[in-house]
């Protein structure tokens, strides 16, 4: 097994199996992966800061098998901040937090692909930042379908007074957030409020979306997943790599950008591979980063 120690402000971190390919069918290897997170650290660290770091890791690569990891590795570094959160009702555990390159590459050296957060930060669990809208469309339905309900779903909440912002999920759906950053938000609130607005649209578009969150409802249709607005789900991070085929990005768009793939009928323009993300981000800047400060309050029904 080679290792390699590196210094990362001033800490030291014991890098393993650098060679190792974790994307085999694309040739994308560890080394490649920390490379990748090194250089998107500056846009993905403001997103992660605070939040109880679920990891989700595969050690052999993408095309095995995985696993989620919630409580922070007990052989972490000392310098790795933990978080207590509570898990379903059971005993508390320790959570890690990646505020730092260092603790992000830590991370990533466990083979931790794909890095998932909550909606609140460790400190206010049942205060939602922001309310999010999970577009998840059944086969054979896929991103441009989900574009289509993404732009529709804009629209009504700017209607509400709501502005909203998107990513990809790195995979065929599309995620739409609401930021709120009020202190008076509550998890119950983002749950109805959201569940009611997917109702408005299944009742609409009722051969384009559903709400209904039954499997053999879905098919052809897109899902509006309200139900992730709870303190005890995560959302896959701004940034983070999917263990797909190919190393792509849950990745932010512009409205303009949605309505171009529309338009064009192109749904390859909103999917991100890692190189395209890095640039992207270090000629534009974090697109995602008004999630985390602009505050709004969202309306009654």
């Amino acid at each position: 097994m080679s290792r390699r120690v590196v210094e990362i402000n001033g800490r030291r971190l014991s890098l393993a199996n650098l060679e190792k390919d974790l994307y085999p069918s694309y040739g994308f290897t560890k080394a490649r992966i920390l490379e990748y997170y090194r250089r998107i650290a500056p846009y993905m660290l403001p997103h992660l800061q605070g939040r109880a770091l679920t990891l989700k890791r595969y050690p052999d690569g993408v095309a095995k098998e995985f696993f989620f990891e919630k409580r922070c590795p007990s052989h972490r570094p000392e310098w790795v901040k933990t978080a207590q959160v509570a898990i379903n009702g059971a005993e508390p555990i320790f959570a890690c937090v990646a505020e730092d390159l260092e603790t992000l590459l830590w991370a990533e050296n466990l083979a931790s692909l794909e890095l998932h957060v909550p909606l609140a930060r460790a400190a206010t669990p049942d205060r939602p930042d922001a309310m999010v809208f999970d577009l998840d469309p059944g086969e054979p339905a896929g991103v441009p379908e989900s574009a289509k309900v993404a732009l529709i779903l804009r629209d009504l909440l700017s209607r509400m007074g709501l502005e909203s912002m998107g990513k990809t999920s790195g995979k065929k759906g599309l995620h739409v957030y609401v930021p709120l950053n009020r202190t008076e938000a509550t998890f119950e609130q983002t749950k109805t409020f959201s569940r009611a607005v997917a109702g408005i649209l299944q009742r609409h578009y009722p051969d384009l979306v559903t709400a209904n969150m039954a499997k053999e409802e879905r098919r052809s249709k897109v899902f509006i997943n309200w139900s992730q607005n709870d303190a005890k789900k995560t959302m896959i991070c701004v940034y983070s790599l999917r263990a797909e085929e190919r190393p792509s990005v849950s990745f932010p768009f512009t409205w303009d950008e949605l309505e171009d793939a529309v338009r064009l009928a192109d749904p390859a323009l909103l999917k991100v591979l890692h190189d395209e993300a890095v640039r992207r981000a270090e000629e534009r800047g974090d697109r995602f980063r008004d999630v985390l400060s602009r505050a709004q309050i969202l309306p009654h029904l």
